[in-house]
């Protein structure tokens, strides 16, 4: 009996071990990186856990909320604003935040991701009122700079950081489209037919130049044969004269009879009596010498008719 009473003992007692040891092993907690356990203590905020390995009371630490301490991306349904022109359109934004301080986070709102996107919608509506369409599709970064700084100033107190927003899509009225496209459509054509304009521009002046410059080489051309032509006439009269120089020259060192200069001035007027000439004025001297030339003509005929 006492055997039996011992046995059942030891078995409570290991049950009871097991059971503690149970208990303290399920309470060992580890927090894993980018991440924080807010830590409450009978109903009350103990504590925020960071990286690492963490022991909770049993029964007295309850862990209230686990924290993503990572930039997390909200990306918002299309919300309808108006715009100061009173032209309605849909605008989707994406807010990129931070949770800095997990106590906040978890006792400062009672849903964060909700009250920021209703912040957001609120703010963007009281920004584009203020604003006209063509302005609204030109001001982005403006846009987005000012609904960071309001939406970082209203989440502070909630430990949340914004650190960008971005409008990610601007849809106007589908005639508001239209018009655009009609007017972007006609921009287009007037640039291409500017561009056309200057290329026929620029080639009515390539083809002026060149036929300028054609003309010019032309004329120069024409200058350089002329230039050319008139060098070789002078260089031919020039060796001519030259020529009837060194003739002259030399008949005045070989001293020449009155015969022999007879003779060449009738050569000269054998010249001169072409046939082109109408009229020939002939020196009375030139007669005497061509009457002397006949009878010596004569003389040597008959003296070859009595051999």
């Amino acid at each position: 009996m006492l055997d039996f009473q011992a046995f059942a003992t030891a078995i409570v007692v290991i049950a009871l071990l097991a059971f503690a040891l149970g208990i303290i092993i399920s309470n060992i907690k580890i927090v894993p990186q980018a991440h924080a356990f807010v830590v409450e203590r009978l109903g009350a905020f103990h504590a925020a856990w960071g990286t690492g390995l963490h022991l909770k009371i049993p029964f007295i630490d309850r862990i209230a909320k686990k924290v993503s301490l990572k930039e997390q991306v909200l990306d918002f349904p299309p919300q309808p604003v108006i715009t100061k022109d009173n032209v309605t359109m849909q605008i989707d934004t994406v807010v990129y935040f931070q949770i800095t301080d997990p106590k906040l986070y978890a006792y400062g709102v009672e849903s964060p991701i909700s009250a920021i996107e209703n912040l957001s919608a609120t703010t963007l509506r009281n920004i584009i009122g203020e604003m006209e369409l063509d302005h609204t599709l030109t001001s982005r970064d403006l846009i987005n700079s000012k609904i960071r700084v309001i939406l970082d100033e209203a989440t502070d107190p909630w430990g949340i950081k914004v650190n960008r927003v971005e409008l990610k899509n601007i849809i106007p009225p589908r005639e508001i489209q239209d018009s655009m496209e009609k007017q972007m459509k006609a921009e287009r054509e007037r640039r291409a037919k500017i561009l056309d304009a200057e290329g026929e521009k620029r080639s009515a002046i390539l083809i002026a130049e060149g036929q300028k410059e054609s003309a010019v080489l032309k004329a120069e051309a024409v200058k350089e044969t002329k230039i050319r032509e008139a060098q070789g006439e002078a260089e031919a009269i020039l060796t001519v004269q030259k020529a009837r120089a060194e003739a002259v020259r030399l008949m005045n060192e070989a001293h020449p009879s009155e015969q022999v200069i007879a003779i060449k001035s009738l050569e000269a007027f054998e010249k001169a009596a072409d046939g082109k000439a109408t009229k020939i004025i002939v020196p009375s001297n030139i007669q005497g010498l061509a009457g002397l030339a006949v009878s010596l003509k004569e003389l040597m005929t008959g003296d070859a008719a009595q051999k």
